[in-house]
């Protein structure tokens, strides 16, 4: 069931970034709820570093350090940008959309820092810092290793694998700058079940590789050897088949006229399942694994998991529920404050941007400034016909479920012909403009996807524009305000869409394009940028009295091992420590058996069978995980049992509260 989240967005105003730490000890996955592509995380110390794909946007591989692998904040940029030719800096027609940097790998070594980058048609390009807040050094490999991971072994050696299905492995040589000649073979064949996005450890003395792979779903099969040449033993899946409950959504191919797919309730083609990851110990000794998951127009989300070691695999998820991950559990490590590693919202008042912003492309510098006019960014206008090929575009993801992304703009140094305001950057792109014409001013809302443009004519040239993006209905609309309070709708509610184009989710962008020759040089300046996101965990009602229906309306019956009651019974909802809760149903309480039935059990200390994590899917429908089995209420024949894995494309386990006054979710 898709929830219209964007009026919930502007009745509670939840402005400024949001943590995955729930502040009681436990976490929800995502990490953050954005598109961070191909993780790739470490520990140094006691101190976890991260990293991930950036494509073509510019600065480029963000490190991010954390205490608790929960709450994390930013450093520094690895990569300042790449220009290696018209293509990377937007001139003409050319570009590198869907290409940049892919998949890195991120290593610690004798005190310094490593980051290897596969980008399309160039060498592997290594960056290396002591200290990593930068400065970062920068130099190309002679040969591009697709995808590569990196080992220091503790032999001296320096070891990588790479490849699609085929997994190659080669020395590198001391400089890092090349394969030792003669080392380059073939470890695991095509045939043997890995895939792509290789991350290779040395684990207790053996050789473990995680990939990720599709064949016809989504999964993380892992590879063991004990030499590093092989032979390797193949697990075809240590991580399968969780989406948290998100069904797939709209998709699009090529450009416009474009070949979509709609989304469509509960359509679920595996494509949306954690991968592409590896894993992390603690000081202490645990273990912890990092994935990635499409989340449709969002883009690809990074999540973290439990790891349970049985018969020498690192599987993702708990005893009894191996494979599938918690999207709620509880933290690695106490004692950490809630926080997102981003400020979205910028006043342009510092002498630089806030780190969350990123140029499409290469930027000329000479286009955009801080300083022209003091607490304002002054965006130039390129010549232009598209937003795709608008240069000086500036841009920073755009957080989920639902958020909004509003920008007091001043469009008084544009002259006729040029445009700028706020878009939403992809493929189908949107975007709401302010343009100057020979009578004044007018703002277009542009939807590529439809081919839909609507003009109005305002007064002047400073407004309030903003953006409300959807994403579990993937719809976003674009409205303005002369007061920055009271805006009024303009055009048809844009669809967004994933698509490997620009291979991302949907980034909130300021931009600015002469439409005319005449129009080059003339600018817009930017006054302020606030970003609101709805707020993505889980509430509990604790101390409420509730009903509890699964998802064709059934609830627990008299005795929950029974066929459920037409009718869902009340139940106190009784708060314990680290999210979790007892449901008592009068002088009973909900208890779970050993082999997942369910019975009512006298009231008293609840133990783990009378325990559940309360959590939701990521399209707000509760989750209720037994602590005696690891796994989730669902309604099957013979009753009311703890014996589901997750939510999955079906809807078994999904369940539906509200409290005696009303109150639903």
């Amino acid at each position: 069931m898709r929830k219209a989240l964007i009026p919930w967005l502007l009745a509670c105003a939840c402005a400024g970034p949001l943590a995955a730490d729930n502040g009681n000890g436990t976490y929800t996955n995502p990490l953050f709820w954005e598109d961070f592509p191909d993780p790739d995380l470490i520990r140094v110390g006691g101190d976890f570093y991260l990293t991930g794909s950036t494509m073509h946007m510019m600065p480029g591989l963000p490190i991010l350090h954390s205490r608790d692998l929960v709450n994390w904040e930013f450093l520094s940029y690895a990569s300042a940008g790449l220009d290696f030719g018209p293509e990377y800096r937007l001139e003409g027609d050319a570009n590198i959309y869907g290409r940049g940097i892919w998949a890195p790998s991120l290593r610690h070594h004798n005190g310094t820092f490593h980051v290897f980058a596969n980008v399309n048609g160039r060498g592997t390009q290594v960056y290396t810092a002591t200290d990593p807040r930068g400065p970062w050094r920068h130099h190309e490999m002679k040969r591009s290793l697709h995808d590569l991971s990196v080992l220091f072994d503790d032999d001296g050696k320096v070891y990588a694998i790479w490849g699609y299905e085929k997994i190659m492995l080669a020395e590198l040589n001391a400089g890092l700058t090349d394969i030792v000649p003669g080392t380059e073979r073939v470890i695991i064949g095509d045939k043997a079940g890995m895939g792509e996005g290789s991350h290779l450890y040395k684990i207790g003395g053996k050789y473990v590789i995680t990939s990720a792979r599709w064949d016809g779903r989504m999964r993380m099969p892992a590879a063991r050897a004990d030499r590093i040449e092989g032979p390797y033993e193949v697990n075809p899946a240590i991580s399968a088949d969780e989406d948290f409950g998100l069904a797939e959504g709209n998709r699009v191919r090529g450009m416009p006229p474009f070949l979509r797919v709609e989304a469509g309730p509960g359509r679920s083609t595996g494509a949306n399942n954690l991968h592409q990851g590896g894993v992390v110990d603690t000081p202490d000794g645990q273990w912890w694994g990092f994935t990635m998951g499409d989340a449709n127009s969002v883009g690809r989300m990074t999540h973290l998991s439990p790891v349970t070691w049985q018969d020498g695999w690192p599987w993702f998820g708990l005893p009894g529920n191996l494979g599938r991950t918690p999207r709620t559990w509880v933290k690695p490590i106490a004692g950490q404050a809630p926080r997102a590693p981003f400020q979205r919202d910028d006043d342009f008042s510092g002498p630089a941007l806030q780190p969350a912003w990123q140029w499409n492309h290469y930027p000329d510098n000479s286009g955009w400034s801080l300083a022209a006019r003091p607490g304002h960014l002054r965006l130039h206008a390129a010549r232009a016909t598209s937003l795709l090929q608008a240069k000086h575009t500036l841009a920073q993801h755009a957080p989920g479920p639902a958020s909004a992304f509003s920008a007091l703009v001043d469009g008084s140094g544009l002259k006729p012909g040029a445009i700028g305001g706020i878009a939403l950057l992809g493929v189908p792109y949107a975007y709401l403009g302010l343009e100057r014409t020979t009578g004044g001013y007018q703002l277009n809302a542009v939807d590529q996807s439809s081919g839909h443009r609507q003009v109005e004519t305002i007064a002047g040239p400073r407004i309030w524009l903003k953006a409300e993006a959807d994403f579990l209905n993937e719809r976003a609309q674009f409205s303005y305000a002369a007061d920055g309070r009271n805006y009024r709708a303009i055009g048809a509610p844009a669809r967004m869409a994933w698509q490997l184009t620009t291979f991302q989710g949907v980034r909130y962008a300021l931009f600015t394009m002469a439409q005319t020759a005449q129009a080059v040089g003339s600018h817009l300046d930017i006054d302020e940028v606030r970003v609101a996101e709805a707020r993505a965990n889980a509430s509990i009602p604790a101390g409420d009295t509730i009903t509890l229906a699964f998802d064709n309306g059934q609830g627990l019956g008299d005795v929950a091992g029974q066929p459920a009651a037409a009718a869902p019974l009340p139940f106190t909802v009784e708060p314990l420590p680290l999210g979790r809760v007892a449901l008592r149903h009068g002088a009973k309480l909900l208890s779970v058996q050993a082999d997942g039935a369910t019975r009512y059990a006298p009231a008293g200390i609840p133990g783990p069978a009378e325990s559940f994590q309360w959590m939701t899917t990521l399209d707000g429908d509760l989750l209720l995980m037994s602590l005696a089995t690891n796994r989730y209420l669902r309604l099957a024949q013979e009753g009311v049992r703890a014996d589901s894995p997750g939510a999955g494309p079906g809807r078994e386990a999904r369940l539906h509260w509200r409290t005696v006054k009303g109150e639903s979710r």
